[in-house]
């Protein structure tokens, strides 16, 4: 058996949930593999991600967890069988891990809903939007690192699942590089506003009381609920939530958020007007 190196968050969550299965059956890793027939090693390594996991071997393990919801087993088995590259590949060994395990949850995500404030978030961004946020890194980066980000931002907008994107007045007006960039950035989410796939709704300066403001998130849905991801900024990358808890509390987060923003057509209006203000 080959270890790998560096798993995916995709095969991390994957290893995850086996362990969840397992803890909650009352076993111990010695025990789990005892069932199996293997060295209780290995079970350590298929629940650290550093080993995949067979179809047969994890079907036998829900068994013996006594797991009977078909649906999450056969989403664990699609996880541990997938054995296609995605596009995302081609930067691996370019770009930090976080950027390609963000664009595989996207690809793989059945929606995607988000909270932004200060900024345009990346899936609608501009390219010259996006060149000017990488621009602002410390330390900076070279020419070559600036493009790939770029460009990978560029392809991870090639997307067909439902989105919704509630976002601040703030992030439409901080200028992130200049007027015409800014003129144009709004014209693109009016542009992607109008597509049947894409919600925008808008969270005005003036809306009283409102504390929630100061959350941006993305929630992505797997293909059951129970594979749902939170994915929040951290200063060195993306961390990602999977805890029932934390995202039952996001689901509540996004509709509170939701309910007290600007309805899609009230929220194109005022981007408009924003634009010819620039």
């Amino acid at each position: 058996m080959v270890k790998r190196r560096e798993p995916t968050a995709r095969q991390m969550r994957l290893a995850t949930e086996l362990r969840r299965l397992r803890e909650a059956a009352g076993l111990n890793s010695r025990q789990a593999a005892a069932l199996l027939g293997v060295a209780p090693a290995q079970i350590t390594h298929i629940e650290s991600a550093l080993a995949g996991v067979s179809e047969q071997r994890l079907r036998r393990l829900a068994s013996h967890y006594a797991c009977t919801d078909e649906e999450f087993i056969d989403a664990l088995v699609a996880m541990a069988t997938d054995r296609a590259h995605g596009w995302w590949e081609e930067f691996r060994g370019s770009l930090p891990n976080s950027f390609l395990d963000l664009a595989e949850l996207d690809h793989h995500a059945t929606f995607l809903r988000e909270v932004a404030i200060l900024y345009v978030p990346g899936l609608l961004q501009t390219e010259d939007y996006a060149r000017a946020v990488f621009s602002a890194r410390v330390p900076e980066l070279t020419h070559e690192e600036l493009e790939l980000r770029v460009q990978h931002r560029m392809r991870r907008q090639q997307l067909a699942v439902p989105y919704e994107l509630v976002i601040h007045e703030a992030a439409l007006r901080i200028r992130v590089s200049d007027r015409a960039a800014s003129r144009a950035q709004l014209g693109k989410l009016l542009e992607r506003s109008e597509s049947d796939d894409v919600t925008v709704r808008v969270i005005p300066f003036d809306l009283d009381g409102f504390a929630r403001a100061a959350s941006s998130m993305t929630y992505a849905g797997g293909s059951v609920p129970k594979l749902d991801t939170v994915v929040r900024d951290v200063p060195h990358g993306s961390a990602f939530i999977d805890s029932e808890a934390q995202l039952s509390a996001f689901r509540t987060r996004f509709r509170k958020v939701e309910a007290v923003s600007l309805d899609p057509d009230r929220s194109r209006d005022f981007i408009h007007k924003l634009a010819q203000e620039l």
